[in-house]
C-alpha cells in the first residue's frame, strides 16, 4: 500500500466518524481556531520562510500577496472557522419527503460527500478554510498545497490535527500530503476507492490539469476571467469606483476583474475616469484601437491588445479595455470569453441590469457592485472551499451545504413490491 493510499484508508475510517458526530464537531471547530490564534508566532514564521524561497524564485508581489500571511490574515482565518462552526449542521437535514399511497414514507435527507481531496497553490488560508468546512460537512479531507506554501500549510495542519484530541474525533480527518512533487498531485487524481471527490484551486494550469487526468470525480473551481461592463447609462464615479476595486483591491484572487468592456456612448468620458484611478496603482491596460485612441496611447501602460489578452487571467496589475457597441456585444464578449465566475454591469437602466443578469452565463452576475464579493465569507457561508464554475452539484461559492449530498430513507410497515 503507498503512502497515499494509506492516508485514502484513514481517511476513509475517520469520514466514519465524522459523519455522525455532530456537536462534536463543533467543538473541535472552536479547539481548531483558538489553536490558530495560540500558534500565530509558529505560522507566521513558518510563513517567513516560505515567502523568502518565493522571492528568491522570483514570484511576482501580486502571487506574493497570494503567499503572505500576517497577524490579521492568521485572525480572519480563526474568525473564519468560527462562523463556520456557529452554521447550522448540514447534514441530517431533511430535504423533502412524503407519504406515498402505499404508505411508505420516504424522505431525502443530507449526508456528506465522505472523503475529499483539494489540490491546491499558494494561498494557505485555504488550509484552514478547506479543512473547516469539510468538518462540518461531516467530511474527511485530504489536502494537497503547492511547494511555495508548504511550510506554511505543515504547520497550520498540524495545529488543526492537534486540536482534534479534546473534541474527541479523530485527527485523521484532516491530512496533508507533504510530498510537493507532481507525482503526488497525480496520485491524489488516481486515488479512486478512497476519494469520492478531488477539488482543484488555483490558476489555469492547474485546473486543466486535475479536469483532464483525474479519475476521481471532480468539482471545477474558478479561472476567473471576471468582466466588468460599463452601460452607456452608468454613473462615471461609481463605474470608476467598481473598476479600481475590482481590479486592483487584490489582483491575485479569482474575482478581480480582467476585462473592461466599455459602451462607445459613455467611453470618451468613462475610459479617462477610470484610467486616472488605475494609475494610481500603476495597472497596465491592454487596449481595443478604440480605447487606445481615446487614452491617448500606446505609451508604457497602454499597450494594443491581442486575442489572447481577452481570454487572460492575469493575476496581475493589468486589465484588458475593450469599447463596446451595444449590450448585446458585451454578452456576447462574454460569452466568448468568461470562465463562468463573476460579471459586473455598471448601469442606471432597469432593463440593462434585467437582460444582463438574465443572459450572462456565469456563477455570480452583479449589478453595481464589485465582482471582488465572489466569496464564501461575503456571501454568509462562514468561508468557501472554492468558487465552482461548473453547474453540476455546486455553482459558486460552496460552503457546507455544497459538501454534502443526499440519500433517501424510506420508512414502512412490513411493505412489499407486488
Amino acid at each position: 500500500m503507498t503512502e497515499l493510499e494509506n492516508m485514502g484508508r484513514r481517511a476513509k475510517e475517520a469520514a466514519r466518524a465524522l459523519a455522525t458526530a455532530g456537536p462534536k464537531k463543533d467543538a473541535w471547530l472552536l479547539e481548531i481556531a483558538g489553536a490558530l490564534e495560540a500558534h500565530r508566532d509558529e505560522i507566521l514564521a513558518a510563513n517567513r520562510q516560505d515567502l523568502q524561497n518565493a522571492k528568491e524564485s522570483g514570484m511576482s508581489e501580486a502571487m506574493l500577496d497570494r503567499l503572505a500571511l500576517n497577524p490579521g490574515r492568521i485572525a480572519g482565518m480563526a474568525e473564519g472557522v468560527r462562523r463556520v462552526a456557529a452554521q447550522a449542521d448540514p447534514v441530517g437535514r431533511v430535504i423533502s419527503g412524503g407519504v406515498r399511497p402505499n404508505g411508505l414514507r420516504i424522505e431525502k435527507v443530507t449526508v456528506p460527500l465522505g472523503v475529499i481531496g483539494m489540490i491546491y497553490e499558494a494561498r494557505p488560508n485555504v488550509t484552514s478554510d478547506a479543512a473547516a468546512l469539510c468538518l462540518k460537512a461531516g467530511n474527511a479531507i485530504i489536502l494537497r498545497g503547492g511547494k511555495e506554501a508548504i511550510r506554511s500549510n505543515t504547520a497550520i495542519a498540524d495545529i488543526m490535527r492537534a486540536a482534534a484530541a479534546k473534541s474527541g474525533l479523530p485527527e485523521d480527518g484532516i491530512q496533508l500530503v507533504r510530498d510537493t512533487s507532481h507525482e503526488s498531485a497525480l496520485g491524489l487524481m488516481n486515488l479512486t476507492g478512497y476519494l469520492d471527490v478531488l477539488i482543484p484551486r488555483g490558476g489555469a494550469g492547474l485546473i486543466r490539469s486535475v479536469t483532464k487526468n483525474s479519475r476521481v470525480p471532480v468539482i471545477e473551481t474558478g479561472v476567473g476571467n471576471c468582466h466588468v461592463f460599463v452601460d452607456e447609462s452608468a454613473d462615471p464615479e461609481m463605474a470608476a469606483s467598481i473598476v479600481f476595486n475590482a481590479k486592483t483591491s487584490r489582483p491575485s484572487v479569482c474575482n478581480a476583474a480582467e476585462t473592461l468592456l466599455v459602451h462607445r456612448a459613455a467611453a470618451e468620458q468613462i475610459l479617462p475616469l477610470v484610467k486616472k484611478r488605475l494609475d494610481e496603482k500603476n495597472v497596465e491596460l491592454r487596449c481595443c484601437e478604440r480605447s487606445l485612441r481615446i487614452l491617448g496611447g500606446p505609451d508604457e501602460r497602454l499597450v494594443p491588445a491581442t486575442e489572447e489578452d481577452w481570454e487572460t487571467e492575469y493575476s496581475d496589475y493589468i486589465l484588458a479595455v475593450k469599447v463596446v457597441d451595444s449590450l448585446d456585444d458585451a454578452i456576447a464578449h462574454i460569452a466568448k470569453y468568461s470562465s463562468g465566475h463573476s460579471e459586473a454591469i455598471v448601469t442606471q437602466s432597469v432593463r440593462s441590469a434585467g437582460e444582463f443578469t438574465a443572459r450572462v452565463d456565469s456563477a455570480a452576475v452583479y449589478v453595481n457592485a464589485s465582482t471582488r464579493f465572489t466569496d464564501g465569507g461575503e456571501f454568509g457561508l462562514g468561508a468557501e472551499i472554492g468558487i465552482s464554475t461548473q453547474k453540476l452539484h455546486a455553482r459558486g461559492p460552496m460552503g457546507v451545504n455544497e459538501l454534502t449530498s443526499w440519500k433517501f430513507v424510506v420508512i414502512g410497515n412490513g411493505q412489499i413490491r407486488i
